[in-house]
């Protein structure tokens, strides 16, 4: 799952928060990216880091609620992105890592 966010202070409060609730295994703080958008009827442009969550996908829902109650934004991005494939050693340590619903 990955989300923008604002600042370094959103990010690290989100970061914690979702994997210290075992709603993801890590999240990984990406710092330095632009992003160009549109928002009510103007392009814009921000300063963000992005947030990856690995998690499972039987908790997006919950995850997605986690991120939105916590965002600053009055849209937050919140994008599932599934995985196809992977070290399974790596997939592994995600499911003993997060809650099961």
């Amino acid at each position: 799952v990955f989300s923008t966010v604002p600042s370094q202070d959103v990010a690290s409060l989100i970061a914690k928060t979702v994997v210290q609730e075992e709603l993801a295994a890590c999240v990984s703080i990406i710092a330095g990216i632009t992003s160009i958008y549109r928002w009510q009827g103007e392009v814009e442009s921000s300063s963000e880091l992005l947030l990856l969550m690995k998690t499972r996908g039987t908790l997006f829902e919950a995850l997605q609620a986690r991120i939105v109650s916590l965002h600053p934004y009055d849209v937050p991005e919140v994008v599932a992105v599934p995985i196809t494939a992977g070290h399974v050693p790596y997939l592994d340590w995600i499911d003993r890592s997060t809650t099961e619903l």
